[in-house]
């Protein structure tokens, strides 16, 4: 019985003595790029410009109307009368009228603007029926 082990090459002298054409060192490199793009879209977490800039200018919106929510409940419990008009406020039952209350009484409007931006005074007058 003779021993064939000197004509089988194990997987390292095959993989060292491999060389692949150009051709499929450029496709496995396009493949490799469209696998790493779609990997990282999809479960990476990878965003577009244009995705990262709309949600920047959302958080941006939300935080002014949070702001303007905050500074509009400091002025209405900085104004004289502000037990009075929170006990009138409490009493209003329907939100928009309490929207509307908040609106007229011009605690929501913020410096340099004529008219209140209607999330300051939805925070606003959520934050006071508390």
């Amino acid at each position: 019985m003779s021993v064939q082990s000197s004509s089988k090459t194990s997987i390292t002298q095959r993989f060292d003595s491999y060389q692949p054409s150009k051709t499929l060192l450029a496709w496995a490199c396009v493949v490799t790029a469209i696998a790493t793009m779609i990997i990282g879209f999809s479960w990476g977490g990878w965003v577009t410009g244009g995705t990262s800039s709309k949600a920047a200018a959302a958080a941006g919106d939300t935080a002014r109307g949070e702001l303007a929510s905050a500074i509009c409940v400091e002025r209405f419990k900085a104004a004289p009368d502000a037990s009075a008009k929170l006990i009138e406020f409490k009493a209003i039952t329907e939100g928009y009228k309490q929207r509307q209350f908040v609106e007229a009484g011009g605690w929501a409007t913020m410096p340099g603007q004529t008219s209140a931006d209607s999330r300051s005074v939805q925070g606003c007058a959520t934050a006071l029926a508390v």
